[in-house]
Order: structure tokens, then C-alpha cells, then sequence
């Protein structure tokens, strides 16, 4: 297993993490097989979308908060409710194929951290499986 740490600096943010993993994935010489991604935190999350135009992550975001706002009479006394909702709309864990030598993903996809109660310090962890 492999553990990709980061910081983030904002209380909401998404981070194109694609080419890390895909380090990771080069660095065990795997060329076939199966990457499994998962975030184990309560407040963030992981999503495959587009990453060739940054406006799609803004949008995102506008609309993520439209739904759930931060203060909307929430019982959860940290006051974090609306981020632990948007954390569970986008999923803890991703599994994505590897062929090649990278990760398979779509011409405009790239694999994206949510972080829904930052700024803080995170943990990705990574399981490859496959053949060199």
C-alpha cells in the first residue's frame, strides 16, 4: 500500500492528483493491473472528472454549495455537517485500470481529492495491483 500525503489551503478544494498516482504506478513498474484509491477521512473525497478546464472544478464547488450550504441549521455540533454531506456525495474510493504502464482514464478525466473541511493535512491511501 501506498500513502499520498497532502495540504491543502482552502476550506473547499479539489486537487488533480492524477499525475502523482501515476508516478506511484511508474515507480512499482506495473504495466497491467488495477489501482484502488481511497480517502479515509470523513470530510473529503475523490471524483474523477474533467481536468483540462478549471472552470469545471469551479462549477462544481458553486453548485456543491448551492445544494448544501455551510449553515443550514445543521445538528452536528463541529459544524462541519455540510462537509461531511458533500464527502459522502463524491465517495471515499475510486478504482481506476492500469494498461500501459498508467492509469485508464478518459481523454479529458483526471482523478481529483475533495476537500470539504480544510484547510488541512490529508492521507490518500493507494493499493496497485498487477503485472510488470
Amino acid at each position: 500500500m501506498h500513502v499520498l500525503e497532502l495540504k491543502t489551503s482552502q476550506q473547499i478544494q479539489f486537487l488533480d492528483i492524477t499525475s502523482q498516482i501515476n508516478t506511484i504506478i511508474n515507480e512499482q513498474t506495473i504495466s497491467e493491473g488495477i489501482c484502488y484509491i481511497f480517502v479515509p477521512h470523513t470530510t473529503a473525497g475523490i471524483t474523477i472528472n474533467e481536468h483540462a478546464d478549471p472552470s469545471v472544478v469551479k462549477d462544481m464547488i458553486r453548485e456543491l454549495n448551492k445544494v448544501i450550504p455551510f449553515n443550514d441549521n445543521y445538528s452536528h455540533l463541529e459544524g462541519n455537517s455540510a462537509a461531511h454531506i458533500k464527502a459522502s456525495l463524491m465517495g471515499a474510493s475510486q478504482t481506476v485500470f492500469i494498461y500501459g504502464g498508467r492509469l485508464i482514464l478518459g481523454s479529458w478525466q483526471g482523478i481529483y481529492f475533495c476537500e470539504f473541511d480544510g484547510p488541512r493535512q490529508r492521507k490518500i491511501l493507494l493499493k496497485i495491483t498487477g503485472q510488470n
